[in-house]
């Protein structure tokens, strides 16, 4: 069996993962939340993972460095739309709404040109133009919830899960139109060479994944 090696997404993502594979008999000696390390490979040589920050996951894939990798739809759609790789496997995890929302109480008048701030031009453009509303897109890079407060912006595109932070700022949601999860994708290559072992993979994760759901069942109804 020939080990794979995957590129997997720093953050929520890449926690919840190494807890699946960890549960299905990995075993990383050498990893832990905390670490500072990126590289770990599993005792037994079958899977080696790199921890890369999220819009670097499908150049790995793409260019070789990496069997497959696990990243959130949303980064997939925004930054490796041409990226020649696969979607193999959505895991269902990391599951988050994108919306569009704006000051609590404020109505909006969709018939006139809005200002948009965002994280996710791409996305937010595609969302307008397909409702046939003319916008301004602003490129922002953090607290996007800030843009109507302080005038910048009408309304802003952003993803969604509790909508805890929206609250807090004063903020509602006008309207949820995508959802997103974290998806596998693998390189061309790799899905022809290495198949079985992808194919054992997802089996492993599916399995750990619906363990989890049955034990988090378990919990609600005898809690």
């Amino acid at each position: 069996m020939m080990a794979l090696h995957i590129a997997l997404a720093k953050g929520r993502i890449h926690k919840v993962v190494m807890k699946y594979l960890q549960a299905g008999g990995y075993n990383f000696s050498s990893y832990s939340e905390d670490s500072r390390k990126l590289i770990f490979e599993d005792i037994q040589g079958r899977i080696k993972v790199t921890l890369v920050k999220s819009p670097d996951v499908a150049v790995y894939v793409e260019r070789g460095a990496a069997d497959i990798g696990i990243v959130g739809k949303d980064i997939l759609i925004e930054e490796c739309s041409e990226a020649a790789v696969y979607e193999i496997f959505d895991l269902n995890i990391g599951c988050c709404h994108m919306a569009v929302a704006t000051i609590a109480g404020r109505k909006i008048e969709m018939s006139r040109r809005l200002t948009v701030g965002t994280k996710y031009p791409l996305i937010a453009r595609q969302y307008f133009e397909a409702h046939h509303h003319s916008v301004d897109i602003i490129k922002l890079n953090g607290s996007v919830e800030l843009a109507p407060l302080i005038g910048l912006a009408d309304v802003i595109v952003d993803i969604v899960e509790t909508g805890n932070t929206l609250k807090a700022n004063g903020l509602e949601v006008v309207r949820y139109f995508m959802d997103f999860s974290a998806r596998m994708i693998c390189n061309p290559v790799s899905f022809k060479l290495k198949y079985g072992e992808i194919q054992a993979l997802i089996r492993n994760i599916e399995e750990r994944r619906k363990a989890e759901g049955e034990h988090n069942g378990e919990n609600r109804s005898t809690g």
